[in-house]
């Protein structure tokens, strides 16, 4: 070989011995290349090329080493970059690898090696970190402590529920995550014992917030189906925490996640396989035998929350049509479920209404024609497969099914019902001796009278045939839903006390034996449960709900059942409870048009006297003193797939009737009525959002928000307030929005910020131009306990508008409470402001005279006002404006009220003249005088 020979030869015989496979013969040759070479790009070719070499020879460091000499030439070099992160796998230091290969594959997007190495290096990093990291010490300390034998149960919950909160607030997720954290958690969580496992999955959940990348990493090194079957134990709150790590993830990966990853976005972040997955296994969840109730109903709930669209102006609904071909027939069977039967599914008291509501929000997600019929297709095929003359516990199932889907997408189980045999099969079960039979078929007729004007087949078939069982069986369970069927169909006038169905009395009659199984401990909760029901349609009538809030016992029954674990029953107490406060939508009567109705012999509806103001107020203290508000505070946190938004809205009207008196509003705060309102309002249909919010506009009007919405609830009851501002709403929710915003921004300076954050001055500023005066006066007093944030005083600095000729005017108008409010706000900004002093004198030319009359005016608390703003003018930096005010009449006005004597009734404002007439002396702009003696 020549001696020092000239670059590329080197190079070339370099390549040839590589080829060859004489890898140190060609390293010789490269090293040699690399002593005699000047030109930077040529020597960073040599360099990968024996990078290349030392990978051969399993030399990392040196391979890692030449790899970075030519990436520093020239950063893109993409041979190079795959080298070092090959070489910087072997040596252990994954994420550099990781990063190495991110950067090839942002080059090259399509290459398919480059996107293999990513995805196994983003599974690697954990696997390998096992055994290269030490675990950062206090996660080590965290995980050693919850995996002690030895230690005592409370002490262990303090130090680790301390520890995950403490390591998830700060880069502790990070910390964790990189340090072997989430098998260690895997260790906590085969432990089985419940509090190592909540702990474990909480921490996951907190790593999982916000992070696409860490969420898709643990799910992957999780598994989805090992999160499946720790969903499925049968623990209630295990099953809720896991759930609440599914929505965790499914958000993050959905669009949680406001990280900017640059150029590596499409490769790091590709979520669809995983939320694919994901739904997958909860459908498999949802009719597994093995699935506990809990798991079943968690199951139910995040496919509810997560598979239709939020809104119809969302064009893809793909995720719904996927369910319905994969899922329907196994929701179906979870509502067909008759658990007094023998070998049925794992369920809760809530698992078969939550699976209704989820087939309704699916049906009512399809966007056309095709896909509906494809929806009851599957229906009729599946209810078909299952009724068989000779198997009654299938043919159960079937009647069960059609149940179901009457409590959900109503249209599809009514049309069900119509279909040749299913009312005769009804039929011959009611009059089956097994009391399980009659019972399925009675609850399957009731739902099936839910929309009077489309059950007009069931009246006519269904009335006699409830009226049969009613009397000839012996039997209280089957009596009482017999008896809500009746009461159903026979509540069809709801409040029109005209249009009777049944004869005059019977339907007390009805409510009495309501009430008494209400009341009667010894009757099975689901049973009890049915009087409820009854009670719901019967309390249309205007005795019976004057009855009912007589009856203690029975309004204390209903309030113990409402806050039991079974929330099917939220919807039945809500309507009985809007029924008894008169809160629901009342058409207007306009007399003309009753009078030309009569005079048509058409019919008018008519109020019942029990239906006047006197009588709703006295039912809404009897239901207070009952305890009302904390049933309706236990309701309130029911789980949303059970509590609809419809349920919401009627809870949100019952509060608003019951804050109507101001007397009411402490006891309503004292038994949490405050907090319970606050998800009223943020979420569910509009009209309940706006009377939510109208209720806490009471309530926060004349209560210490402290107390009311402790803690930081304070802060998310703004919002709320502040959108009851809207223009849209009426001027009763106006007024006493700005009445409670007026409470709230005199109490701290964080919740004026909060207010001010929320948008809520420009609606503020407007109301003082309103020409209501109540209107007008409160959102007046608003701005006077706002005028103290800094940012409100620089709205006020700004040149170009009128508010603050609007505040000096407002002075000037003849209410005292306004004035009072107007000039507070004024002598708050010109102490804060000194630059406004001036400005108020420009603003308009009134200025002057109005000045004089707070001074002079006979309300102490107005006259103080003013003459604190004389007292601030004369304190301004301009020189010219004290000179003006002491040559006016104001000097006169000054000493008469400085030289009057102390009057406690006065004090205020004779302090407040001497204290002007005090400056003006040292200002040297007027002559000393004696102070009386």
């Amino acid at each position: 070989m020549q001696e020092m020979g000239d670059l590329s030869q080197l190079k070339e015989e370099g390549n040839k011995h590589f080829q060859a496979g004489e890898i140190d013969q060609a390293i010789e040759c490269y090293t040699k290349a690399i002593k005699v070479g000047q030109d930077k790009k040529q020597l960073a070719v040599i360099y990968r090329n024996r990078s290349a070499c030392y990978l051969k020879k399993e030399n990392y460091v040196n391979a890692a080493s030449d790899a970075s000499k030519a990436i520093d030439v020239d950063a893109a070099d993409i041979k190079a970059l795959f080298r070092r992160c090959q070489a910087l796998e072997k040596l252990g230091k994954l994420d550099m690898a990781f990063k190495d290969v991110q950067r090839c594959a942002t080059i090259e997007p399509k290459n398919k090696i480059f996107l293999e190495t990513l995805r196994r290096l983003g599974g690697e990093i954990q696997a390998k970190l096992k055994t290269t990291f030490s675990t950062d010490s206090r996660v080590q300390n965290m995980f050693d402590i919850l995996l002690d034998e030895e230690m005592e149960k409370d002490k262990k919950e303090k130090l680790c529920f301390g520890d995950y909160k403490k390591h998830l607030e700060d880069a502790g997720a990070e910390r964790i995550f990189q340090n072997n954290g989430v098998h260690l958690l895997l260790n906590m969580i085969e432990t089985g014992k419940t509090e190592m496992v909540l702990a474990a999955v909480r921490t996951l959940s907190g790593m999982c917030t916000g992070h696409k990348a860490r969420a898709m990493a643990i799910v992957n090194m999780l598994g989805v189906d090992k999160m499946c079957s720790i969903m499925a134990v049968d623990n209630e709150e295990i099953a809720l925490a896991t759930c609440n790590l599914f929505q965790c993830i499914n958000d993050s990966l959905t669009g949680g996640d406001k990280r900017d990853y640059g150029k590596e976005a499409s490769l790091v972040l590709d979520a669809g396989k995983d939320l694919k997955a994901i739904l997958l296994s909860l459908l498999e969840m949802v009719a597994n035998k093995k699935v506990s109730g809990y798991g079943r109903d968690q199951a139910l709930n995040l496919l509810s929350k997560n598979v239709p669209r939020k809104s119809k102006k969302e064009k893809d609904h793909s995720r719904t049509l996927f369910t319905i071909d994969h899922g329907l027939k196994k929701i179906l069977k979870i509502c067909g479920q008759v658990p007094e039967l023998p070998d049925q599914l794992p369920m809760t008291e809530n698992t078969q209404l939550i699976a209704s509501i989820l087939l309704n929000k699916l049906y009512d997600d399809l966007q056309c024609d095709p896909e509906r019929d494809n929806f009851r297709d599957i229906c009729d095929q599946y209810i078909k497969s299952k009724i068989d003359p000779n198997n009654m516990d299938k043919t159960l199932h079937a009647i069960n099914t059609i149940s179901g889907l009457l409590q959900g997408p109503f249209d599809v189980g009514n049309a069900l019902i119509g279909h040749q045999g299913i009312m005769e099969m009804m039929v011959a079960l009611c009059s089956s001796e097994r009391e399980v039979d009659q019972m399925v078929t009675v609850e399957a007729l009731i739902h099936s009278s839910t929309k009077m004007s489309r059950a007009s087949f069931i009246i006519t078939n269904g009335v006699s045939l409830l009226k049969d069982i009613y009397k000839k069986t012996k039997n209280e369970r089957i009596k009482i839903r017999a008896l809500v069927g009746l009461c159903k169909l026979g509540s069809a006038g709801g409040d029109d006390y005209s249009l009777r169905q049944f004869a005059e009395g019977s339907t007390e009659k009805l409510a009495k034996q309501c009430r008494k199984w209400l009341c009667n401990p010894q009757i099975d909760t689901k049973t009890r449960k049915w009087a409820i029901e009854g009670l719901a349609y019967l309390t249309n009538d205007a005795d019976v709900k004057d009855d009912f809030v007589e009856d203690e016992m029975a309004l204390k029954a209903m309030f113990e059942l409402a806050k039991s674990n079974d929330k099917t029953i939220l919807y039945a107490v809500a309507c009985i409870l809007v029924n008894c406060t008169n809160c629901y939508d009342k058409k207007e009567m306009i007399p003309e048009l009753v009078e030309l109705a009569k005079f048509s012999k058409q019919h008018v509806p008519e109020q019942h006297p029990k239906d006047k103001k006197d009588f709703i107020e006295r039912r809404v203290k009897r239901l207070l003193k009952a305890g009302i508000t904390s049933a309706l505070a236990v309701m309130v946190k029911a789980d949303n797939s059970i509590l609809t938004d419809q349920t919401k809205e009627m809870l949100a009207r019952v509060f608003l009737a019951l804050a109507d008196d101001p007397k009411d509003r402490g006891t309503i705060v004292a038994q949490g009525g405050g907090k319970a309102l606050i998800p009223l309002a943020l979420e569910g249909t509009d009209a309940g959002k706006t009377k939510a919010s109208h209720a806490l506009a009471k309530i926060a009007a004349i209560s210490n928000p402290e107390i009311a919405f402790p803690g930081e609830r304070v802060y998310e009851v703004v919002r709320p307030l502040v959108k009851l501002l809207s223009t849209d709403r009426d001027g009763i929710q106006n007024f006493e929005a700005l009445k409670s915003l007026t409470n709230f921004a005199g109490f701290s300076e964080k919740l004026r910020v909060k207010i001010v954050k929320e948008q809520a001055l420009p609606d503020i500023e407007n109301y003082m131009f309103e020409e209501h005066d109540e209107i007008r006066q409160a959102a007046t007093e608003c701005m006077c306990n706002l005028v103290s944030s800094k940012e409100v005083q620089e709205r006020y600095l700004q040149d170009g508008n009128d508010k603050l000729k609007l505040l000096v005017l407002l002075c000037g108008e003849d209410d005292h409470k306004l004035q009072i409010a107007a000039a507070g706000a004024l002598a708050m900004l010109t102490a804060a402001q000194k630059k406004l002093c001036t400005k108020m004198t420009k603003v308009t030319t009134q200025w002057m005279e109005i000045l004089q009359r707070l001074c002079l005016h006979e309300n102490p608390k107005v006259q103080h006002r003013g003459l604190v703003i004389v007292l601030n003018m004369l304190n301004c930096d301009d020189d010219e404006l004290p000179k003006k005010l002491i040559e006016s009449e104001i000097l006169e006005i000054l000493t008469v009220i400085g030289k009057a004597q102390d009057n406690p009734k006065r004090q205020e404002p004779i302090d407040a003249a001497r204290a002007c007439l005090v400056k003006a002396m040292e200002m040297g702009l007027i002559k000393p005088f004696n102070s009386p003696s």
